[in-house]
């Protein structure tokens, strides 16, 4: 039975029938489900070593995640001090294998781009290799900054919603509620700090230049400033600012980096 085969310029692998090894021998469609699968495996089993060992600390993740919070109720007049609360018996269990999980994705993400870069070098010519590396170095960059920057915001929002009714609350913030806020908050900035990766790949591969990114400019910040109020999850109004801010600085620097590194 003929197995078929499809194009994809790969690696030497070890031929049947006597033929000689090429480096530009088309690999089988089996080839590519073994490469596939031996991806995922390795993959999984990265995430679960992680995990595992996430698990082992989760109290220190916890009080990490925690500290923005704290930062926040410093300012309140809560008569449970920087405590947080649980509203269910489940969360006392799901809440630490949650953030496990979570945390291990984070730590296997070398392994996971490795085998999925080496899944796709095969398929890619000498010019798309030279750019996927920086695409998914940059990618990995600019996510883990937004983060980052995320947990310098996050504080500041936080104590405005908290100190918003003065004393005539008792601010008592839940820690499922609370660590959902800030995945999603995290999750925003790393998605929306992705910005120079795209305009910069884009202009790479010749789709919009220098020139063009200034002619937008205008545009580009109504279109920033706008997103920025759209996606951010608080009512404060420091959150969408500091974001904004953020991004149009990127836009600012793409259009340098463009212009004087990649000359387009």
């Amino acid at each position: 039975m003929a197995t078929r085969r499809i194009g994809w310029r790969g690696g030497v692998r070890g031929q049947t029938g006597g033929q000689p090894p090429s480096a530009d021998r088309e690999l089988t469609l089996v080839e590519h489900l073994e490469d596939l699968r031996r991806a995922i495996i390795w993959s999984l089993i990265a995430w679960v070593i992680t995990t595992s060992v996430a698990f082992i600390f989760n109290q220190r993740l916890i009080a990490i995640l925690e500290r923005p919070l704290h930062l926040a109720l410093q300012h309140t007049h809560s008569p449970f001090g920087q405590r947080v609360v649980v509203t269910s018996p489940l969360q006392g269990l799901t809440i630490p294998i949650e953030v496990a999980a979570v945390a291990g994705v984070i730590l296997a993400l070398p392994v996971i781009v490795w085998q999925l870069w080496r899944f796709v070098a095969p398929g890619l010519r000498a010019t798309e290799r030279h750019l996927a590396f920086p695409f998914v170095f940059g990618t990995l960059f600019f996510f883990a900054l937004g983060g980052l920057f995320a947990n310098f915001v996050i504080p500041i929002g936080l104590t405005f919603l908290a100190t918003f009714l003065g004393g005539n609350a008792v601010y008592l913030p839940d820690l499922a509620a609370y660590l959902s806020f800030l995945a999603l908050v995290v999750l925003i900035f790393g998605i929306t700090f992705e910005m120079p990766v795209a305009l910069c790949l884009l202009a790479a591969v010749g789709v919009i230049s220098s020139q063009q990114l200034r002619r937008w400019r205008k545009a580009a910040i109504f279109v920033i400033i706008l997103v920025a109020l759209l996606v951010t999850p608080g009512a404060d109004p420091f959150t969408p600012t500091f974001l904004s801010v953020a991004l149009i600085l990127f836009y600012e620097g793409s259009i340098l980096f463009i212009r004087h590194v990649l000359h387009r």
